[in-house]
C-alpha cells in the first residue's frame, strides 16, 4: 500500500518546548491511523506538525516520498483535509452555502451526508452541533483528500451521530484515502480504524493492529488512558 505521508523522528512544539518526539507514523492509502492517549498526552500537537501548523524541531514530515516543510495552506491544496475539534462552520451562513466553501461542490458534499438536504436554508448557528460537525466533514470529504487528519470529531456529540461521522472516515479510507484520526471514543475509533498507536507524554509508546489493541482495550486503558499530562492539550 503505497504512503501518502510519513512521519519520521518527529519532534515538533511551541516556542523552545518541544511537545512530542521521536514520531514515527505512516499514513497509507486505504487506511485509518488513530491515536490514542490521555489528555496532555501530545495528539493534537503531532496532528498539527503532521498539518504543517506547528513546525518541527527535529525528524521529517514526508508526503509521497519527500520531505516537505510546506505550510499548512499549500497542504491542503496539495489534497490535504484537516478537519480541526472546533467545528469550522460559518454562523452566519446557511448550511447551503457552508457546503459551497468546499471545492468539491454541493453535491458531492451531500452525498456524504443526504440528511443535510433538508437543512440547507438553516443558518449555520441554527444547526445542531452534530449537523455543523457534519457540514464541516462534509466539506472536507467532498474535495476527495488523499490526506484525511481529523482531530476529536465526536466533542460533545450524541453516540449515533459520533457513529455516522466515524462511518464516513471509514468510507472515505475505502474510497483510497490515508486517514489519521484522534478521537475520544476510543473503542469506537478501533473499530473503524486499521492500526492504532497509544501516546504518552509525547512519545508513541504502544503501537499494533487495531483489532489487537481492541482486544487488550481494558489494559491499555488502566495502563495509559487514565493518566493525565502535562505537555499538550490533546
Amino acid at each position: 500500500m503505497t504512503a501518502v505521508a510519513d512521519a519520521r523522528g518527529m519532534c515538533a512544539g511551541y516556542g523552545d518546548v518541544a511537545v512530542v518526539r521521536d514520531v514515527d507514523l505512516v499514513l497509507r492509502a486505504g487506511r485509518v491511523v488513530t491515536l490514542l492517549g490521555p489528555n496532555g498526552a501530545g495528539k493534537t500537537t503531532t496532528l498539527r506538525a503532521i498539518a504543517g501548523q506547528v513546525g518541527l524541531m527535529g525528524g521529517d514530515v514526508r508526503f509521497a516520498g519527500r520531505a516537505t516543510r510546506m505550510p499548512m495552506h499549500r497542504r491542503v491544496r496539495s489534497g490535504m483535509a484537516y478537519i480541526p475539534e472546533n467545528r469550522a462552520v460559518f454562523r452566519s451562513l446557511s448550511c447551503r452555502d457552508n457546503l459551497r466553501l468546499g471545492s468539491g461542490g454541493l453535491a458531492a458534499a451531500l452525498a456524504v451526508f443526504p440528511q443535510l438536504e433538508t437543512r440547507l436554508d438553516v443558518p449555520g448557528g441554527l444547526l445542531s452541533g452534530g449537523e455543523q460537525q457534519m457540514v464541516g466533514l462534509a466539506r472536507a470529504l467532498s474535495r476527495r483528500p488523499r490526506l484525511i487528519i481529523a482531530d476529536e470529531l465526536s466533542l460533545g456529540l450524541a453516540p449515533l451521530v459520533v457513529d455516522e461521522l466515524l462511518a464516513a472516515i471509514r468510507a472515505a479510507a475505502d474510497d483510497g484515502a490515508a486517514v489519521l484520526l484522534v478521537e475520544q471514543h476510543v473503542r469506537k475509533a478501533l473499530t473503524i480504524a486499521d492500526e492504532g498507536h497509544v501516546m504518552n507524554r509525547g512519545r508513541i509508546a504502544l503501537s499494533g493492529a487495531a483489532c489487537r489493541l481492541a482486544e487488550r482495550i481494558d489494559e491499555i486503558e488502566g495502563a495509559y488512558l487514565s493518566l493525565v499530562g502535562a505537555e499538550d492539550e490533546g
